[in-house]
């Protein structure tokens, strides 16, 4: 039995939901539904994730002061990180919590659409919702996969851009920051995995959370978090 058995009874209330929503539009339009209405759901979360960065932000240069005065005592530096963040009331984990939320429910929409139900033969522009990217056949069901991943590689190049930004406006280089704007691409690797449906989920909540975080970040410098799906 699969590890994911133990979310059958949440697939099961999200297949109803959007069922009912495929009796009164396409059921491809009902997943896009869905998805906004989860995302709309957590924003609550991506807005405290907001404040928490613009808050590291602003810790910042204190941060890479106390980097420098503790550089060989490790565990001198741990404490007066946890200090620092308990006297700011900072999080220094704030910006990945809706990331961490978001993943229940992709691996709901993920086994919905991978397990058999009277969902999977419905269509998006003649290509079946369970239908895999190896699988497609014929220049139309080809195309449809095609714009999805177009999709979601510009939105990972927007990600990778603030990404970029986000590095150079570290204070100072850590281990791996280099490689991290990249990291935004491996939404597209992961889509050429997954079945049709849930690549357009992907897509859906990546736009989202791409314009999300825009609206949040307004005129305020990114600093590194982790990339939301």
């Amino acid at each position: 039995m699969s590890v994911l058995a133990v979310l059958d009874p949440a697939v099961a209330v999200a297949h109803t939901v959007v069922a009912a929503l495929a009796h009164v539009v396409p059921t491809a339009l009902a997943i896009v539904l869905f998805t906004v209405a989860v995302r709309l759901a957590l924003h609550p979360l991506a807005r405290a994730a907001a404040r928490g960065e613009k808050a590291r932000a602003r810790l910042a240069p204190k941060v890479a002061e106390l980097n420098r005065k503790h550089k060989n005592r490790p565990e001198k530096l741990r404490e007066a990180l946890a200090e620092l963040h308990r006297e700011e009331q900072v999080s220094p984990a704030a910006g990945c919590l809706p990331a961490l939320v978001q993943i229940p429910f992709f691996s709901v929409m993920y086994r919905l659409f991978t397990t058999p139900n009277d969902l999977l033969d419905h269509t998006l522009f003649g290509a079946p919702l369970g239908l895999h990217v190896g699988s497609a056949h014929g220049a139309g069901q080809v195309a449809v996969f095609g714009v999805l991943y177009a999709g979601l590689a510009g939105v990972a190049y927007v990600n990778f851009r603030r990404a970029r930004r986000a590095a150079a406006a570290a204070p100072s280089a850590q281990p791996g920051m280099g490689v991290l704007p990249y990291l935004s691409f491996g939404t597209v690797l992961f889509a050429a995995l997954v079945p049709l449906a849930a690549a357009l989920y992907l897509l859906t909540s990546g736009v989202w959370s791409a314009a999300e975080r825009a609206w949040l970040h307004r005129g305020s410098v990114p600093v590194p978090s982790m990339a939301m799906v």
